[in-house]
């Protein structure tokens, strides 16, 4: 069975999520990172630098959030949550993905890493370069968006990585004024996957 470790608040539960719309069985073993569980012997084995997540799969084991998702997608293609091989649509996939984790999580993190700070110990060129590396980003995503997701055929395993980090943009403010990307984030917000009510149309 597919064992993701796990701590909540963390970019585990884009593996998560991604995993409840796969439908599959799967096995979530939580990590108490205050309590150094994350940096045991044994836990040190699954992920060399003791983050989460990882994920097993029998004698698999895998970490780096993209690397995973990309796995697991594909690990189930009936869930048509990545396009075949064949596709057309298999290149602006892999970028989708990359680009999340390369290009858009590390200005969302750098602002998220200066917002958490009383004000005056925030570094204000790290603040407005994080901003400024977003809005960049903002631009080329609500161009991609000419549909409800990222590719035509549909919700795929780029949107619960960007998704995501849309959902934790918008918890900043960084959404605002942005329609199409505020529109995209409830879309991902309210599936059940991301603890909506009902998966979006």
């Amino acid at each position: 069975m597919l064992k993701l470790y796990h701590a909540a608040g963390t970019r585990a539960d884009r593996i998560k999520a991604l995993l409840d719309e796969l439908g599959v069985d799967w096995e979530l073993v939580s990590l108490d990172l205050a309590q150094g569980e994350n940096k045991t012997p044994q836990y040190l084995e699954i992920h060399p630098h003791g983050w989460v997540p990882a994920l097993r799969d029998g004698d698999v084991t895998l970490f780096e959030t993209a690397a995973i998702c990309l796995y697991l997608a594909d690990r189930d293609p009936a869930n048509r949550l990545a396009p075949e091989p064949s596709s057309p649509e298999r290149a602006p996939y892999y970028q989708w993905m990359i680009y999340a984790v390369a290009t858009l999580e590390p200005a969302i993190a750098d602002v998220y890493l200066q917002v958490i700070k009383p004000e005056a110990e925030r570094d204000a060129a790290v603040l407005a370069s994080g901003q400024e590396r977003f809005a960049a980003s903002a631009e080329v995503l609500t161009k991609a968006l000419s549909g409800p997701y990222l590719l035509a055929s549909g919700f795929s395993a780029a949107d619960v990585l960007i998704g995501h980090m849309l959902i934790w943009a918008d918890a900043m403010g960084l959404l605002a004024g942005r329609e199409t990307l505020q529109a995209y984030a409830a879309r991902i917000r309210a599936r059940p996957a991301f603890g909506g009510e009902a998966a979006a149309a």
